[in-house]
């Protein structure tokens, strides 16, 4: 193997460990830190986005099980935000693919989308908890009619901008849920949350492999970092919080969404 390949390798699997490290320790920033990065790296945008997709559905699959073990998922609220967000994310990749001529030619919605994405990803985790004391549903998780819709709908705009850029279905998704569940336990919206995002990510990923916008080489790289490196980010969550992290990650995320919305 040519020494450059193994360097780049090598790179990949640094920049999954570092994404790993900071998904780790903060719970948020996957998807929305590994798509810039791949950018970075020079990767077009559909092939960046269609990566990430897998990347995020395989690194949150592993604690799927475990949320569903200690009882954290509130399964009726996950699948009725998947009702509108899984039909949705075909209906992005039926238009992508029968609208434009080739995967080249819709870069610039998905650029947008991606920047639109993350700026909304950076005000989320920024206002979580104003926008908790702000929220004035008293429920304690029985989903009415009126809830009910507005899961399915903000599903389905979830399930066309994941598919666009790859970032918000962890963020924008707890944010959405602390709004209208203001009295479950942090567990249950991350269990609830990630219970909705690994199927979307998952449609979202083979809507994008449909397309050909999927590179495994560079998936295999990224995932031999992560893995590892999401285990010791747990581990080093009391000794760096979350509380100092998640708001650099936040106007980082902000920063890059600026850039990629309006440049």
């Amino acid at each position: 193997m040519p020494f450059w390949m193994v360097m780049e390798i090598l790179l990949f699997i640094a920049a999954g460990a570092a994404v790993g490290l900071i998904v780790g320790m903060t719970g948020v920033g996957g998807g929305a830190l590994m798509t810039p990065i791949l950018l970075l790296f020079g990767f077009p945008p559909q092939i960046a986005i269609g990566t990430d997709l897998w990347y995020a559905a395989i690194t949150k699959s592993s604690s799927l099980y475990s949320h569903h073990k200690m009882n954290n998922i509130r399964w009726q609220i996950a699948l009725t935000m998947a009702a509108g967000s899984l039909p949705a994310a075909v209906l992005t990749g039926l238009v992508l693919t029968y609208w434009f001529d080739d995967n080249g030619s819709y870069t610039h919605i998905l650029t947008t989308a991606l920047g639109f994405m993350l700026i909304l990803t950076a005000s989320a985790i920024l206002f979580k908890n104003k926008l908790m004391k702000t929220s004035r549903d008293d429920t304690e998780g029985n989903q009415t009619s009126r809830q009910a819709v507005k899961l399915w709908a903000i599903g389905a705009i979830l399930g066309v901008l994941v598919t666009l850029s790859s970032v918000g279905a962890g963020a924008i998704g707890t944010a959405v849920l602390l709004i209208l569940y203001p009295k479950f336990l942090p567990s249950q919206i991350v269990g609830t949350d990630i219970a909705h995002a690994i199927p979307l990510t998952f449609v979202a990923g083979l809507v994008h492999l449909q397309l050909g916008n999927v590179d495994f080489f560079l998936l295999g790289a990224l995932l031999m970092g992560s893995i590892p490196a999401i285990q010791i980010g747990s581990k080093l969550t009391q000794k760096v919080p979350s509380a100092i992290l998640q708001p650099v990650l936040a106007w980082l995320l902000l920063g890059l969404g600026l850039k990629y919305a309006i440049f």
